[in-house]
């Protein structure tokens, strides 16, 4: 099966000085990007195409348009963000070292190149905005959704026991704190 982003150059092929410019709209065959965000398989790319014969190859400059779908990484909402990537790549006519693309029986594929470009430009940690405060850690509320939300102050462990001593005496843990000062400040005198 051919690859849409496959282009035939055949009239340009060892034809230094000669230029042709292409538009091509790509239904993405295979969703590609990073663990949070990417282009997902269906998405539509439009590619501005620029191709110029030179002595050792096919210069390629294109700009890449379309839109990235994910989810902001501190609050996992859905987001959309468009992509605008431009790039530029020798495709040589021989197999060589210093090339990393190649033509080939008069055609060059750009999904390579099209898909290292889209995914190094696309975020590490993409957020849904700049002051996205997150999910509450204790019940997983948005935050931005409830900005007043709280949670009474968790008890550490460590000190429930004592909690329950005052119990025990028939005394509020403040009426015991309160005799711990009064009993401080009799010593200090």
């Amino acid at each position: 099966m051919k690859s849409p982003y496959a282009v035939q150059v055949f009239d340009l092929l060892h034809r230094p000085g000669e230029m042709r410019e292409r538009e091509l709209d790509i239904t993405v065959p295979e969703g590609f990007g990073n663990a949070v965000i990417g282009v997902p398989t269906g998405a539509q790319l439009h590619i501005d195409l620029r191709m110029e014969s030179l002595h050792d190859g096919i210069l390629v400059s294109a700009e890449v348009d379309g839109e990235a779908v994910g989810e902001c990484v501190r609050c996992l909402i859905e987001m959309r963000i468009p992509l605008e990537v431009e790039l530029q790549e020798l495709f040589a006519y021989s197999q060589d070292e210093a090339f990393e693309y190649e033509v080939q029986d008069d055609t060059i594929d750009l999904e390579p190149v099209v898909r290292d470009a889209v995914v190094l430009s696309l975020p590490f940690q993409p957020v849904c905005q700049e002051d996205c405060l997150g999910l509450c850690p204790q019940c997983g509320v948005r935050l931005l959704d409830n900005p007043g939300h709280e949670h009474e102050a968790p008890v550490d462990p460590r000190w429930a026991a004592l909690a329950g001593l005052a119990g025990e005496t028939g005394e509020s843990a403040e009426d015991v704190d309160g005799a711990e000062n009064n009993g401080a400040t009799e010593e200090k005198r």
